[in-house]
C-alpha cells in the first residue's frame, strides 16, 4: 500500500473509531470482545483499503466485516456452549432503568441467530435503511424486512417469557395468563 493510502486510512480510523466501536459493542455483548472486534476487522480492511474505490462506503465495508468476523467467533464459540436449566441474573451495575432496560435487550438480544442480530443492529441501532441494511449484509430488501420481523417476533417472545417466569417466582399471578391457563385445562 502506498505511503498516501496509509494515512489516509489512519485518518479514516482517527475520525471514525468512536462510531464504529459503538458499531461493535452493539454487535457483541462484551466491551472488550467489541473492541477486539474492531481492531480484527480494521487489520482486515487495512489489507484491502486500497481496494475500496470509494472510500465513502468504508463505514458499510467495515461493517460489513464486523459481521462476518462476528459470525466466525460465534461459530467457533457454539461448540463450547453448555446449556444450563436456569439462565444466570443479568448484572446491573447502574440502578438507573434506562441501563436496565439496556442490560435486558443485551442479554436477549443473544437469542437471536447472528444474522437476525445483524438486521436488527443495523436497522434500529444504526438506523440503517432497509436498502442501506440489504447492501451491508448481501441481501434482498425483502429478505431483510422478513428477517427483521423474525427477530423482532423472537424478542417480544422471549421478553414475554422472561416476564411470566419472573412473575412466576414472584408468586404473581397475571390475569391474561390465568385466563389462558385456565381455558387451556
Amino acid at each position: 500500500m502506498a505511503h498516501g493510502e496509509v494515512l489516509e486510512f489512519e485518518e479514516y480510523v482517527r475520525t471514525r473509531q468512536d462510531a464504529l466501536l459503538r458499531s461493535a459493542r452493539r454487535l457483541v455483548p462484551d466491551p472488550v470482545d467489541a473492541q477486539d472486534l474492531l481492531q480484527t476487522a480494521l487489520v482486515r480492511t487495512y489489507g484491502r483499503w486500497d481496494g475500496i474505490a470509494d472510500k465513502r462506503l468504508a463505514d458499510a465495508y467495515l461493517r460489513r466485516v464486523m459481521i462476518n468476523t462476528r459470525t466466525e467467533w460465534w461459530r467457533a464459540r457454539k461448540l463450547e456452549e453448555v446449556p444450563t436449566e436456569q439462565l444466570p441474573d443479568a448484572s446491573v451495575d447502574d440502578s438507573t432503568e434506562q441501563h436496565a432496560d439496556r442490560a435486558l435487550l443485551m442479554d436477549i438480544m443473544k437469542v437471536l441467530a447472528p444474522k437476525q442480530r445483524s438486521v436488527v443492529v443495523l436497522r434500529h441501532w444504526e438506523q440503517m435503511s432497509t436498502e442501506e441494511t440489504a447492501a451491508a449484509l448481501g441481501m434482498s430488501a425483502g429478505t431483510v424486512k422478513s428477517t427483521l420481523h423474525r427477530a423482532l417476533a423472537r424478542l417480544r417472545e422471549e421478553l414475554e417469557r422472561r416476564a411470566s417466569d419472573e412473575n412466576d417466582e414472584l408468586g404473581v399471578r397475571v390475569p391474561e395468563r390465568e385466563e389462558r391457563e385456565r381455558c387451556a385445562a
